[in-house]
């Protein structure tokens, strides 16, 4: 179990990467290489730092305004075990979690039957916001996303439902 995330930075307070409040975290490390994307900087799995979870609960816990954490990129699902340890920390503050992936709800059920971390992890979202950034799909009035075939997903009722259903706010 990983006791740390690579990170390419924090954002303390956040209006814009999920609904509330939050706190989001920007892993450092994409496979995707999404032409247009707005996170370049985060592509290279070698830059960033190294952070322990304990920090970032701790600094987590310092905002009592916060609605909950994001876990943006890069891509946060190729850190698993790190995530998913911080993702723990947040439920046990009654605090929502929203992951922003590249890969598509479909492609990370399938990584999950094979990767008890990103079970974990899937199982722990309250809201995926799923999908390669695609330049020739980018919409400016999207809320939370950049691209049309992004999709904003609610995790807990697509879990009850058994379908997946769009979060409507």
């Amino acid at each position: 179990m990983a006791d740390s995330i690579r990170i390419a930075g924090i954002m303390r307070e956040s209006i814009v990467d999920g609904p509330g409040i939050r706190f989001a975290v920007f892993c450092q490390g994409c496979p995707h290489d999404c032409p247009g994307c707005h996170n370049p900087e985060t592509h290279d799995f070698a830059g960033g730092k190294d952070i322990s979870v304990e920090k970032l609960v701790e600094e987590f816990d310092k905002d009592p305004l916060l609605s909950g954490i994001t876990f943006s990129g890069g891509e946060p699902m190729c850190q698993p075990e790190g995530f998913a340890a911080l993702g723990r920390a947040i439920k046990q503050r009654g605090k929502s979690i929203t992951i922003f992936s590249g890969y598509t709800l479909e492609q990370l059920l399938k990584k999950a039957k094979k990767d008890k971390a990103t079970a974990e992890l899937m199982m722990l979202c309250d809201v995926l916001i799923d999908g390669p950034f695609i330049q020739a799909e980018r919409d400016l009035t999207l809320q939370f996303r950049g691209s049309r075939n992004q999709r904003v997903i609610d995790m807990n009722r697509t879990r009850g439902e058994g379908k997946i259903v769009l979060w409507e706010g």
